[in-house]
């Protein structure tokens, strides 16, 4: 370990040598974050008492026949019923059947959390019980967990990210914790979802049997122990189904590794972005790892694993055939560099065996600073489990959010990657979005900008399952400054806080139920780099058409007063 220290104390999470595309960065999330896992579309105090429109947006309302004049408020600063109505309703409707629970676990998309345990930087930040709770509350469904033997107390195993100067906390309290959000949602939501944990055995024959036993204690009849029915164990054979998401309630189900003959200890790519420091540290990392190689499950662990053994596969039987070696309910994890190598020629194959078998992706060893994996193409491939770095609420975590919003972190494939598909999502068919954008009301600004010194815009990127360079088509709004003219002829005119672009937007792209729209709102900075101020994100399948308000959220995942004024309008071509 202390050869380590001298790479990884110079290193900088935020350094300026960092490539990583501005409007892909978040900020912290903490105890108020609202987003990530789909729950920012629930009512709260600010959508009920604190959202308003501005007098320009409601002119426009008025304008486009939207609500008449006095339903609109044109001439009064107070809400009208209709206005409030309009504020309440949703811009997207989730279907009933993408969050129908009564289909077999693999042909569902999991909200999953990666490192769970860290509050920042991969390599030297610190772990906290807590950031568990933050994670489940904003709508993870599986957190990962690595537990390691403890010198302190070889009876408590303690979470860490081992070969790094990260700190560690006792795995008893982690479960403590994961037990108590279990408790409180059985108690405050009528229909809980299960919560998975992907166990990281880095223990010792006793270390995991302190883990199976402290995990019995812990969660009790919580903890999923046992096939909540036998014939669900032949699923490896087809000769039986696997189990199906209703029927595991809201229990605690583990993923527990199970080691194939000839596995290598997998290791953390070098990246060209990386400084050198970076590099060195890695390199460190790598060389330790390797010099402690995974041992075996023993069986009290093993039997957790009900119905997901995650294995790291030595060759390509899993996708080509069947996977050699398998063990029951098989669960493929495999790193986001590792998984693209194969998709080139491959694409349908792993999509078919994903609609049979779950799959988990991981971001690459080098994202130390906690960005994160681009989910989109992972879940056009049928991936179940796209473990993001629940650290930060940058692009990929508002996708997340955009993905599962309003279900209970449990969204069921399209037909196409469930059983009997054909593994392809892409319909073959052109279509085009217009993109209607009448403005914005609040826009929220950090403690040292001025409305007077912004000049607001909207830019929107279509994110398509398709772009696996993570380039995706942008377009954006001029940017929008009060009129001098109207001020100086004491004519009323909207302020910066309140933008007005009354502008289309339209994107060319081919069909599919997974395309997503992400939405920020700038400011055009002379000689700066443009700072973001509020940020959302659409699944296009869920968008209602029609004029909405679309509530924003900030850099961290926050509630906001601010919302977006848009028409979502489709044409096949």
């Amino acid at each position: 370990m202390s050869s380590l220290v001298p790479g990884i104390s110079r290193l900088n999470p935020f350094s300026g040598s960092s490539k990583v595309d501005d409007e892909d960065k978040g900020e912290v999330i903490d105890a108020n974050t609202v987003a990530g896992g789909g729950h920012a579309s629930r009512e709260s105090h600010i959508t009920k008492d604190k959202l308003r429109v501005s007098k320009a947006l409601r002119e426009v309302l008025y304008k486009e026949n939207v609500l008449s004049k006095g339903e609109a408020g044109v001439d009064t600063e107070q809400p009208t019923t209709a206005l409030r109505e309009l504020l309440d309703r949703s811009h997207i409707k989730v279907p009933p059947e993408v969050i129908d629970r009564n289909h077999p676990l693999p042909e569902y998309f999991i909200s999953s959390s990666h490192n769970t345990y860290l509050m920042a930087h991969q390599l030297y930040g610190s772990s906290n019980a807590s950031a568990y709770e933050t994670a489940l509350y904003t709508g993870s469904r599986c957190v990962e967990i690595d537990a390691w033997d403890s010198d302190e107390n070889p009876d408590e195993p303690k979470v860490t990210h081992g070969y790094t100067l990260v700190s560690n906390i006792p795995f008893r309290s982690v479960c403590e914790t994961i037990r108590d959000v279990v408790d409180s949602e059985v108690a405050n939501e009528k229909n809980a979802a299960p919560i998975m944990i992907s166990l990281e055995n880095h223990c010792g024959a006793h270390g995991q049997m302190r883990l199976a036993w402290i995990m019995q204690e812990v969660f009790g009849q919580r903890l999923l122990s046992k096939a909540v029915r036998e014939k669900g164990h032949l699923e490896q054979g087809g000769l039986g189904n696997h189990v199906i998401l209703a029927e595991l309630r809201n229990k605690i189900v583990v993923i527990v590794e199970y080691h194939l003959p000839d596995e290598e200890e997998s290791s953390s790519d070098s990246d060209s972005s990386e400084d050198e420091e970076a590099k060195k540290a890695h390199q460190q990392y790598n060389q330790q790892k390797q010099e402690c190689p995974q041992g075996i499950i023993i069986p009290e662990l093993a039997e957790l694993g009900v119905y997901a053994q995650s294995v790291k596969p030595v060759n390509n039987s899993w996708f080509e055939g069947n996977l050699e070696n398998a063990p029951h309910h098989q669960l493929v994890n495999v790193s986001e560099s590792g998984l693209k190598k194969h998709l080139l020629g491959n694409s349908s194959k792993i999509a078919r065996h994903n609609a049979h078998h779950l799959m988990r992706v991981y971001p690459k060893g080098t994202r130390i600073s906690s960005k994160n994996l681009s989910p989109v193409p992972f879940w056009g491939i049928g991936a179940q489990i796209c473990a993001l770095n629940w650290q930060t609420f940058g692009a990929s975590m508002q996708l997340n959010e955009a993905l599962f919003a309003g279900s209970g972190g449990y969204v069921l494939k399209p037909a196409a990657l469930r059983a009997g598909g054909n593994g392809n999502i892409l319909t073959g068919r052109r279509k085009r979005l217009y993109l209607h954008v009448a403005g914005a009301t609040d826009v929220p600004l950090p403690a040292d900008r001025e409305h007077g010194d912004i000049k607001p815009y909207l830019t929107c990127t279509l994110v398509h399952p398709n772009d696996l360079n993570n380039m995706p088509p942008k377009r954006k709004t001029a940017g929008y400054k009060p009129s001098k003219m109207a001020t100086f002829m004491h004519k009323e005119t909207s302020p910066a806080n309140d933008p007005v672009w009354n502008e289309v937007l339209d994107w060319e792209y081919e069909d599919s139920e997974m395309v997503f729209l992400r939405l920020l709102i700038k400011s055009d900075d002379s000689f700066a780099r443009n700072p973001i101020f509020a940020v959302a994100a659409v699944r296009l399948m869920y968008a209602v058409p029609g004029w909405s308000f679309i509530r924003m959220l900030d850099l961290g995942g926050h509630e906001t007063t601010c919302t977006l004024l848009l028409k979502f309008q489709f044409e096949d071509i």
